[in-house]
């Protein structure tokens, strides 16, 4: 074993799990997690994802899900700085991407602060998969010149994000953890300028065998999560790159938007077991 006074030596890998099915698992991720021998793996996690690891691997659950107990982060840089200096070969597998709201900042400044090395290896984010369940673009030449991925959760001093401000980006907007959030993103989206009816796509357990596909627009946006019983993990694609998406799911087809209803459809994509 290499002493940790070389920490120069050892890498900690930083790996995307995908966003739930275990077929989105990249050919790269798959090797690393066959070498790993130590691996800190995310709730959210599909556990499909672990048969590529050894029969002989440590696993270690360092849950983190929100509005639920969670692994502080602190105590897993600590893990992994631990276990990389005692020679294993630590992989932090992720859900989802690992630097998109994956906490790798933080995570990769802990390891280079003792001197490890880190690699990271990319995964299918939620925000990606989710407009590829819906069938649409996040992009569209006519409709949005780019997508913006952001975070539903308040900013660390408690204040909303600045929706006014994305209300006029013209982007469309992959909104993550945003559930408990809606009725503020709603509300600030909307006094942003961002019309009423502004189609959103909200896809709950993207990949997943639970995996369900709400149409609705943005001034039914709360409503829709409360009637629908829409719950976590889920996100939330706002934005006219949506329409044609939304267009598909709404039913009767020659419907309008009602300002007094909510038109919302559920799409349920069944999954044939492996």
């Amino acid at each position: 074993m290499l002493k940790p006074a070389d920490p120069s030596r050892f890498t900690v890998h930083l790996v995307g799990a995908g966003p739930g099915d275990p077929e989105l698992l990249t050919l790269k991720a798959a090797r690393v997690l066959q070498q790993a021998t130590v691996a800190l793996v995310d709730d959210l996690v599909n556990p499909g994802c672990l048969k590529h690891l050894a029969a002989d691997c440590r696993i270690v659950s360092v849950g983190k899900r929100g509005g639920c107990a969670s692994t502080p982060q602190s105590f897993i840089e600590r893990l992994m700085v631990y276990e990389a200096l005692r020679g294993e070969r630590v992989v932090r597998l992720k859900g989802g991407d690992p630097l998109v709201f994956g906490r790798a900042g933080e995570e990769i400044a802990a390891l280079h602060a003792v001197g490890l090395q880190v690699e990271v290896v990319p995964g299918i984010t939620a925000g990606v998969a989710a407009a590829a369940a819906a069938r649409t673009s996040l992009t569209h030449r006519h409709h949005a010149p780019g997508v913006a991925f952001i975070t539903g959760h308040r900013q660390p001093d408690g204040s909303p994000l600045r929706w006014a401000a994305l209300a006029q980006s013209g982007l469309t907007l992959a909104i993550y953890m945003g559930v408990a959030e809606a009725s503020s993103i709603e509300a600030g989206l909307l006094q942003g300028g961002l019309p009423p009816e502004t189609p959103a796509m909200l896809v709950h357990a993207v990949s997943c065998t639970e995996e369900r596909l709400v149409a609705t627009r943005l001034a039914d946006l709360c409503n829709t999560i409360q009637t629908k019983e829409v719950g976590s993990p889920c996100v939330m694609l706002i934005g006219q790159a949506m329409r044609e998406a939304v267009q598909l799911l709404h039913t009767p087809k020659n419907s309008s938007w009602s300002e007094n209803a909510v038109h919302a459809e559920e799409h349920v994509r069944q999954h044939v077991a492996a």
